[in-house]
Order: C-alpha cells, then structure tokens, then sequence
C-alpha cells in the first residue's frame, strides 16, 4: 500500500533521475535505448579488530535471499584487501526501477522471512553491534552501459577480483563532462583491452557528490594490471585523455582492490 513517506521518495527520486538522463551531448552515438539500472552501493563500516561474523550471516543467509525474491539477480558482497578508511564490507544491489530500490529498503519492515533468518543480526544488543554505521549511495547507470554486465567467472564461481572507483569531480558540470567521456568511447576501450567492467554509475545520492563509481574485474591481481597497462597505451584513450573537452573532470579517484565473499554473486 502506498504511503505519504514513499510516495514522497519516489517522486524525488525521479525528480533527481529526471535531472541527470543524457541530453543529445550527454548519450553516446548509437548508445542503447534499453531502461537504464539503478544501483545501491553499501558500505557497513565495522569498528577495528570487530568480527564480521553476524553481519556476513545476515547477508548471506537473510538479505540476499529477500533480495532475491523481490526480483534482484545477482547482489555483490565484497570485503577489501587493504582497506583505504578502516574495515567494511561493500554490497552492490542493482535495481531495474525505483519501485525495486524502494522495497529493498522497506525489507526489514516487511519480509516476514528475511526477519526469522536474519534475527540475531536485527536483534543484536547495543553492546556489541554487527557495524558502526552505513554509507549508501544511489547510482543511476550511464547510457554506455545502461545494465550490469556479470563476468564470466562470477557467472562460474571462480577466482575473481574486483577494482571499485570512485571518481570526485570539483563542479557539477565537470561530473558530467567525465560521465560523457566514458559514454564517448572510454567504455568500450576497457572493455577491448579486457578490464570487463561490470557497472558504471552516476551518484544521484551520498557522500562526496559529485562523483561516478565502477567496477572492473579480474581473474587475478597479475591479469588485472596487465589489463591496466594495455588500457594505459590504447591509442584512443592517449587521444581522449588529451582532448581539451575532458580536461579537470577528475579531482580525486579512489581505487579499491575488493574480494568477493563466498556467498557474493557477483
């Protein structure tokens, strides 16, 4: 049943996905007409030396599985290597409309499942917390690459690792330069040269605005920088990096090095 609450919020989310949908210079020539996804990008930030042990059950064993059934694929748990700013676990939720962003965040609420399997986590005591707080953003995908694209070694369970950026932009205006730089021919370098990324995403909500964030994919460390060092060297990256019309659309890049968990399916 519809409620003022979420009625509000989904008209303010289309508002904000109405402000950032690709005008004539903004699309990619002969970029795809198919609906653009949405994309939650959870960081639960854990306290130094704190086991992690409640929280990857609930995800695993309660979350996913609710996620799941409202119709999600495929939802990515990642922990990282070296963490830049203290220990998390990263969760990436695509989404095909807001109506399926919306639900996710009334789960808790309304999956009478989700509620039994995951009771030691929504029920946990104030001395000793599954996390300390949540960072989440909202990312609408780019017209270069309007759905998550699964590669094939997440597809298969194999060893894999994943490369999450997050681009920070000084002006609006330069945020969206960067995005249309992608959309122009920076995607499909990465996808040649075999970076296989796995999603792109405009931040229309969270910390840092403005910024972009994506994943790319490896099978291992070693293939991944060699992926990196042909990106580095293609000719029409050497020629788009010097193009005046994408000059200062970066001013801080933060790079991730994230490992899938057992349970990820992504």
């Amino acid at each position: 049943m519809s409620t003022p609450r979420r009625d509000f919020l989904k008209a303010t989310l289309a508002a904000s996905a109405a402000s950032v949908l690709p005008s004539s210079s903004s699309a990619a020539p002969g970029a795809s007409s198919v609906r653009r996804e949405l994309y939650e990008l959870r960081a639960y930030r854990l306290k130094a030396d704190a086991s992690a042990a409640q929280l990857h059950a609930y995800l695993e064993k309660a979350f996913i599985p609710a996620c799941n059934r409202l119709g999600t694929a495929a939802v990515g748990v990642f922990t990282e290597a070296a963490p830049k700013d203290g220990p998390a676990v990263w969760v990436l939720v695509p989404h095909a409309s807001f109506e399926s962003f919306l639900a996710t965040q009334s789960l808790i609420e309304r999956d009478a499942a989700l509620q039994v399997a995951g009771a030691e986590y929504l029920q946990t005591p104030k001395a000793s917390p599954a996390f300390e707080r949540i960072d989440s953003w909202l990312l609408l995908a780019f017209t270069g690459m309007p759905t998550m694209e699964l590669p094939p070694m997440s597809k298969a369970r194999q060893p894999r690792l994943f490369e999450l950026r997050m681009y920070e932009s000084y002006s609006e205006t330069k945020a969206l330069r960067k995005i249309d730089m992608f959309n122009e021919g920076e995607i499909d370098v990465m996808k040649r040269v075999g970076l296989a990324p796995v999603f792109f995403g405009q931040a229309l909500t969270g910390p840092n605005l403005p910024h972009l964030a994506y994943i790319t994919s490896a099978p291992d460390a070693e293939a991944h920088k060699r992926h990196w060092d042909a990106f580095r060297v293609d000719p029409v990256w050497e020629k788009m990096k010097n193009d005046p019309r994408y000059a200062d659309t970066v001013s801080k890049n933060t790079p991730r090095i994230l490992g899938p968990t057992s349970y990820s399916q992504i």
